[in-house]
């Protein structure tokens, strides 16, 4: 046996572990949704049963916390992107000695704990009669998710040529108009991406939300109390049914990128043989 067929076998191992390693918990998850046990368990087996999407459908607790959780991110998203890329533009751009110190103090929050960021979050704006809710939860999550849209498009700026902006400013071109034409739509991966974070990121956050959310539950905040209370397979239904929609999503966009990709390609095709 050569050293090159254990190097493949080695990696093709690996990746299978990684992927059970991942998958499996997911996996044991949704096979206790048709459990028919009042724990999310699958040993032992009580018969297979789809009782719990009707407590989960029912459950108007759960779907409140969901419509909340679903708001702050919308309103997160809305506020740290901007925040985000403005701060990203700035650091590129900018020369002078304070940059280290600037690039430092605009990523403090992601160093700093989440519950110490919700409880000053709550102190600060309690002294200006702002009460816990959606409007503070929002704030104090974009204080640290903010900085994670930051770095993701520096990193995208780290590979931006200059050179195509000079040439737009020695052509007449504004400011405007060279953002509109040639930075943001150079940004717009990177912008999408970020964007998808930091719904992400909001949606799954607990510590500090848990501190400003006043009488406005989460979903990740439902579900820790009842982890106290007693967690029933309800749950698990509603993991299983977010993975469906998280699949079925993403084949949508694959989907719809080969579609765009076949177009293209057709389009080129057409082109070269015009000429």
């Amino acid at each position: 046996m050569t050293s090159n067929t254990i190097l493949k076998w080695g990696i093709r191992f690996y990746i299978t572990l990684f992927f059970l390693y991942l998958f499996t918990p997911l996996i044991i998850m949704s096979a206790a949704t048709f459990n028919d046990s009042r724990f999310p368990t699958i040993s032992p087996w009580r018969g297979t049963t789809l009782k719990w999407f009707e407590e989960l459908w029912s459950d108007t607790s759960m779907w409140q916390a969901l419509s909340n959780s679903a708001v702050i991110a919308a309103g997160v998203l809305m506020i740290a992107v901007p925040i985000g890329v403005a701060c990203a533009l700035f650091l590129s751009t900018y020369r002078g000695s304070g940059k280290h110190f600037i690039y430092g103090l605009m990523l403090s929050p992601l160093l700093t704990p989440g519950v110490i960021i919700g409880i000053s979050t709550l102190i600060f704006w309690r002294s200006l009669n702002v009460n816990g809710g959606i409007l503070l939860t929002i704030i104090a999550q974009t204080t640290f998710i903010a900085a994670y849209v930051m770095l993701m498009i520096l990193a995208r700026m780290q590979r931006f040529d200059r050179t195509l902006e000079n040439a737009a400013f020695s052509l007449g071109a504004s400011h405007l108009q060279v953002f509109r034409r040639i930075t943001l739509p150079y940004l717009m991966p990177a912008i999408l991406s970020a964007g998808v974070i930091a719904f992400l990121q909001s949606f799954e956050n607990y510590n500090t939300t848990l501190f400003v959310k006043g009488h406005d539950t989460t979903l990740t905040v439902y579900i820790a109390s009842k982890v106290r209370t007693g967690l029933t397979p309800s749950i698990n239904a509603l993991g299983l049914v977010l993975i469906v929609v998280t699949i079925l999503l993403a084949a949508a966009y694959e989907l719809r990128r080969r579609h765009e990709a076949k177009v293209t390609e057709q389009a080129a095709a057409q082109i070269a043989q015009s000429d």
